[in-house]
């Protein structure tokens, strides 16, 4: 369901139920492959179907998934879907209190200690598929910006991932994998 509408996360809730390992794996299953009842997700995550919806009814109250009821076969099967649309947010949009800027400050570095995680393990466990390895990049650059020009770099880069992203793909028998696509820009100093 390609929308160009963007959540902005405000509450600590929903950025605590974010950076939760489980919680977000869930997520990521569920934007790569689908819509998924608890049971399939206990099976893909290997946790129990308890545990499992319990973590679906925390997200679906942080507002980053909902039910699909039009899925299911009887009155029993509840299925999940992403909620539509990208998520955002940033410190300092979170209530300013200092519990509330302690969970989005842990909230940003669980995700960026997960986009490391598995950068490193593509290197670690790389197919060694001259095709993949080849195609498979990292970059990196010092620009000299100011915080409006900034925004706007990251406008550009959210813009390229949505096209590819809500592109109609070729039926053209190519193999396509699923790609994990990760950038960042902040200030810094060499």
């Amino acid at each position: 369901m390609p929308t160009d509408d963007v959540r902005k996360l405000t509450e600590a809730k929903a950025l605590a139920a974010l950076a939760h390992p489980t919680r977000s794996r869930l997520l990521d299953i569920l934007t790569v492959d689908g819509p998924g009842t608890a049971s399939a997700l206990a099976e893909r995550t290997e946790q129990a179907v308890g545990s499992i919806s319990h973590h679906m009814k925390v997200l679906a109250d942080a507002g980053l998934v909902q039910e699909a009821p039009e899925l299911a076969r009887d009155r029993r099967e509840r299925w999940w879907r992403i909620t539509p649309g990208r998520v955002s947010w940033s410190r300092t949009q979170v209530a300013h209190d200092l519990a509330s800027a302690r969970t989005a400050v842990a909230a940003e570095k669980f995700v960026l200690a997960t986009q490391v995680e598995r950068a490193s393990e593509w290197l670690e466990v790389a197919q060694n598929v001259d095709e993949w390895d080849e195609a498979a990049f990292a970059t990196q650059g010092w620009l000299h910006l100011t915080s409006d020009e900034l925004r706007q770099v990251n406008q550009e880069v959210l813009d390229i991932i949505d096209r590819w992203r809500h592109r109609d793909v070729p039926d053209d028998g190519r193999e396509r994998e699923t790609i994990f696509l990760f950038a960042r820009g902040f200030p810094a100093q060499p």
